[in-house]
Parts: structure tokens; C-alpha cells; sequence
């Protein structure tokens, strides 16, 4: 059937189960934007109209996170395209599957530094698995089946389809294919055997984990580490059995939360600068180190020389190139997570028994205790009864900062996909979009943001696409009137040069959910914020619960850069 390049866009997006986009509309992108307006109005796909392009690729990223599918994001060329980068790299530091796509001027005007032209494939290059400039209308529908097939093979990441604004006005033959069919046909079946070659998972080598299941039953002191990769792969199950069968002890990275129960009698909580004395000492401690989809990145493994000096570290990645580049292993496997578990627990059918080990790991503390303090309220004070208030599956992004890692170390995350946070960029701004995605993908579920006053500031205009849309979103604001992280290294480390952190300006976020057309409240005691925790429930939009904290509480236990794991500047 002929059809222009806008349609033969979208027809593809719906052969790839898209049902929602994020985007923000411009000159170049309006063929695009025109023909949608079709499938909009018989629901046939679904569009949601941020405030910035850099909150529309938060929204596909938080969508993709939750769901576990491709996230879709659309921009227009020049600074449409390049906000998006932020988040591009974003999702590519953390191997979140988006397909972000743009559209540039007309290959006519490519290269003679037209009106909103840019080189956005050069720009991305870095921070993409694979990005395209499509040049004709022809191969349009191959590329985009393509770009679909590499964003969720392998190790999962961002793609980016650039599309000049005159091929999505040509036209060309568009036969539809099922993506079961993708592999099977012509140029297409060229296509993707070549992106299955470069992008699909590697089969684990079965000499290489049987090597690991002697290893696990020489050790008398086995430990584990659940990495990001667990959640990508939705290996929570085999990863809960193992540790289980081996009576392991689990501590769980930043981007590994929800891949290993928070409430499990194994688990440790978080590691690395922020991570719990049980963790890094039981890290110290152990004769065997099991690392499943984590990186090592310098927030785990600060002194990369020292960590785990007494074991030996077994790396099970997807990614061969992450092997031995931080942290220098004794064995690895090569795979998928979810496989590698599976092939491990065939070969250890029995029962072990390290309970003296557990009961070491055990004897330190596995989340940090604040003090209670009269008329003030507390980071556990505060996440605390938001766990024991709002419903246990309850989705939680963040953005970065102190309040990240009190959400980390607070809550218990029993699933993928729960938590939506930013790891490996460390984006500030990210949570409020995340959110949003979330959202969009489970309107029944209860979807809170946790974040700061200095990360709020940053795309709290995403308000306004959570309003128009009724994209509920509790948003737990913890307002010390500071960059409170800066402000605790500054504390430490810079002997309390607090230079240009403190953040003693507006606005009241309460007055800024009310002209958005949201509810709030500021809270300073356990009493008001349990009101209005009750009030954010029971509301029907959206709701900012402005919470007031000391602008010196810091993030506890603390190790410095550089410093061995278990040398704590704050205990």
C-alpha cells in the first residue's frame, strides 16, 4: 500500500505494540504530528503533550522502566532534538530501552546550517546503542523495525531515528509485517539477523557456571550483589531462589532495587558510599563475591584495588565490555541474567547452609536509624509513613540527591520496575518525568516522586502535564532550602564553605501546585504530614506534600571517594 513517510511511521510504531508517545511538536516534525491526529482520534495510538522535550524523554524512560517495553519520545530538529539529549543519556547510562525520534530539515538543506538544523545523530553518537539518519522514504519502515529490535536486545539502551522533514512528506510502499515476521523476509530479514549478530544476548558458556557452582559450594562465606541487570531482565524470581538456595546474604545496588526483595531476611540493603554497614562489611568479609548485572561502578567499588579483598568476584554481565574494566574479577560469566540464574540453580538442586556467616553479616545494621526529633521532622520520619500509609506496590521515582538515597535506604522494593530513579547520570530533574510515564502506563497505580526542592526546581513544569492529563502523582518534597548533597560534601569535606547551595528563594511549592491547578500542603510534624499524606490519597489530581527538614541533615553512612568500603566518614 503507498503511504506517505508520516504514516508509514506510525503504522510501524503500532506493529511494535506502541500504544503511548511523549513528544512536543515543531516545523519539521509536522507531517508527523499531522497524521497522527488520525490515530489520536480513533485510539489507535495515544500522545502526551509535554511541557520540554527533556520531560517527554523522562516520560518514555519512565514508561520503559516501568513496563519493561520500548519507551517512544518525539522532538523536532534543532533545540527540539537537543533537549532531549539530557535524557538520552540518561536512559543510556542506566540501558533503559527508548526510541527517540526526531526530525530534521530537508535533505536539501542538510549541511548549510539551515533554520533549527542540527547534526543530531553526531551529537547522540555516545550516548546511543545506534542511531540512523533515514535518507529515504524507502528504507524508512526497515529502520524503524530495526532501531526497535536494538533498543530491547542485548543490554537494553536508546536509539534515535532522524527523519528529514521531506522523506516523511514521500511516499512509498508499506507492507505490514508482525514482528514475529521480522527476521524472516529479504532486506528486512538481512536487517535483523545483522542487529540480532551485534545487539542479542550472548548464551552463557555452561562450563563457565558450572565453574561458579563449585565455587559457590567450596565457599563458607558466600555473598551476592543484585546489579541493575537483574531488573532489565525481570530476573527477580531466579534471583530471590538462588540466594535462597545458596543462603546467601544480598546487598543491592542503586540501580539494582527491586531485583531482590527489600524485605527479604537476606538482604543487606544498599552498598557503596551510601550502602549499610551490613553491606560493605559483609562485601569485606565474604570469601566468595557474586556480582549478577552490577558494574562496580566508583560508587560501589570506591577503591576498586581493595573492594572485596579477601574474595573471590564472580561477574555475571550481558555486557562483555564491563568485564574486568572496573573492579578485576576471578571468574565471569557472560549472559543474560535471568538465563545465568536459571543454568545455576539446575546445577545446585541442594539446600546449603551458611548461617555463622548471616549471623555476622546480621550483627551490623542494614538501613540507617535517625533520631527522633520533637517538632521536626526526619528523612525516616517522613519515609516511613509514607510506606506504612501508601499502598506496598506503589511505584517511587526520585530525583538525585540526598533525598534519593533516603528513598533507597527507607523503602523495601519488592519488583522491577518499582523504583524509577537516575544511577548512572545522575540527572536532576528526572523524577517528575519518570513519574509521569509511570503513570501514564498504570493509571490504578499509586505513583509516588521523591524529591528535592533544588531537583524540583528543574522540570516542575511537567505540573502542567500532570494536570491536564490527570497523571496523579504524590510528590514527597523534602525542602531543607539547600543542595543538600553538595551541602553535606561541602560540610565535610570542604570545611563548611557553603558556596552558592543555599537555595533561600522562591518559589512556595504549595502556591506553585495551586497555579497549576494541583493540591499541597507544608508540613513540619509527624502529625501534619500524616494529613496530608490522607488528603494526597483521597485527592483526585495530583498533590505536592512540601515537606520542611534541617538544612544540615545529611545522608548516613557515608564513605568518601577513594576510601575503602567499610572506612565510614558517618556512621
Amino acid at each position: 500500500m503507498l503511504m506517505t513517510g508520516a504514516k508509514i511511521l506510525l503504522e510501524c510504531l503500532m506493529e511494535q505494540k506502541v500504544d503511548t508517545i511523549f513528544g512536543y511538536p515543531g516545523g519539521t516534525i509536522l507531517n508527523v504530528y499531522d497524521e497522527l491526529s488520525y490515530y489520536e482520534a480513533d485510539g489507535r495510538l495515544r500522545h502526551i503533550l509535554t511541557a520540554h522535550e527533556q520531560g517527554a524523554c523522562h516520560a518514555a524512560d519512565g514508561y520503559a522502566r516501568a513496563t519493561g517495553k520500548v519507551g517512544v519520545c518525539f522532538a523536532t530538529s534543532g533545540p527540539g532534538a537537543t533537549n532531549l539529549v539530557t535524557g538520552i543519556a540518561t536512559a543510556y547510562l542506566d540501558s533503559s530501552p527508548i526510541v527517540a525520534i526526531t526530525c530534521n530539515v530537508s535533505r536539501g538543506l542538510i549541511g548549510k546550517d539551515s533554520f533549527q538544523e542540527v547534526d543530531i545523530t553526531g551529537v547522540t553518537m555516545p550516548i546511543t546503542k545506534c542511531n540512523f539518519l533515514v535518507r529515504s522514504v524507502d528504507e524508512l519502515a526497515d529502520v524503524v523495525r530495526e532501531a526497535f529490535a536494538i533498543a530491547r536486545s542485548g543490554r537494553p539502551g536508546p536509539v534515535l531515528i532522524d527523519i528529514p522533514k521531506d522523506v516523511t512528506a514521500q511516499k512509498a510502499e508499506y507492507e505490514k509485517l508482525p514482528r514475529r515476521e521480522h527476521s524472516s523476509q529479504g532486506k528486512l530479514g538481512d536487517l535483523m539477523r545483522r542487529a540480532s549478530h551485534d545487539f542479542k544476548a550472548p548464551e552463557p558458556d555452561m562450563k563457565d557456571v558450572s565453574r561458579l557452582a563449585q565455587m559457590i559450594r567450596e565457599s563458607k562465606k558466600p555473598m551476592m550483589i543484585c546489579g541493575g541487570g537483574v531488573v532489565r531482565s525481570r530476573a527477580h524470581e531466579e534471583m530471590a531462589a538462588l540466594a535462597s538456595r545458596i543462603d546467601a546474604p544480598v546487598a543491592i545496588t542503586v540501580m539494582g532495587a527491586g531485583g531482590f526483595s527489600g524485605r527479604s531476611k537476606l538482604t543487606t540493603g544498599m552498598i557503596g558510599m551510601h550502602g549499610s554497614q551490613a553491606s560493605n562489611r559483609a562485601v569485606d568479609e565474604c570469601d566468595l563475591l557474586i556480582a549478577v548485572g552490577c558494574r562496580f561502578s566508583d560508587r560501589v567499588a570506591l577503591k576498586p584495588d581493595s573492594f572485596a579483598r579477601n574474595a573471590r568476584i564472580v561477574q555475571i554481565d550481558i555486557d562483555r565490555s564491563e568485564i574486568n574494566k572496573n573492579v578485576r574479577t576471578d571468574h565471569h560469566i557472560i549472559g543474560d541474567a535471568k538465563h545465568v540464574l536459571s543454568m545455576l540453580l539446575d546445577l545446585i538442586p541442594e539446600q546449603l547452609d551458611h548461617s555463622e556467616f548471616k549471623k555476622y553479616v546480621f550483627s551490623f545494621k542494614t538501613e540507617t536509624e535517625y533520631d527522633h526529633v520533637e517538632n521536626r521532622l526526619t528523612p525516616s520520619q517522613v519515609l516511613g509513613t509514607v510506606a506504612r500509609l501508601c499502598p506496598q506496590d506503589s511505584i517511587i521515582s526520585t530525583d538525585v540527591g540526598q533525598h534519593q538515597m533516603w528513598a533507597i535506604q527507607h523503602f523495601h522494593f519488592d519488583y522491577p520496575g518499582q523504583l524509577l530513579t537516575s544511577g548512572g547520570f545522575g540527572t536532576m530533574g528526572f523524577g517528575l518525568g519518570a513519574a509521569l510515564g509511570a503513570k501514564a502506563a498504570f493509571p490504578q497505580k499509586c505513583v509516588i516522586h521523591v524529591t528535592g526542592d533544588g531537583g524540583f526546581r528543574m522540570n516542575c513544569n511537567e505540573l502542567a502535564t500532570e494536570q491536564y492529563y490527570n497523571l496523579k502523582v504524590i510528590h514527597i518534597l523534602f525542602n531543607n532550602g539547600t543542595l543538600g548533597m553538595v551541602r553535606q560534601w561541602q560540610n565535610l569535606i570542604y570545611q563548611k564553605r557553603f558556596t552558592e547551595t543555599t537555595l533561600d528563594r522562591a518559589p512556595d511549592f504549595v502556591k506553585l501546585a495551586d497555579a497549576y491547578g494541583l493540591h499541597g500542603r507544608r508540613v513540619t510534624t509527624q502529625e501534619e504530614l500524616e494529613t496530608a499524606l490522607n488528603e494526597a490519597l483521597a485527592c483526585d489530581t495530583g498533590y505536592i506534600v512540601d515537606c520542611a527538614i534541617d538544612i544540615d541533615e545529611m545522608v548516613r553512612p557515608m564513605v568518601g571517594g577513594g576510601s575503602h568500603i567499610t572506612e565510614f566518614m558517618l556512621n
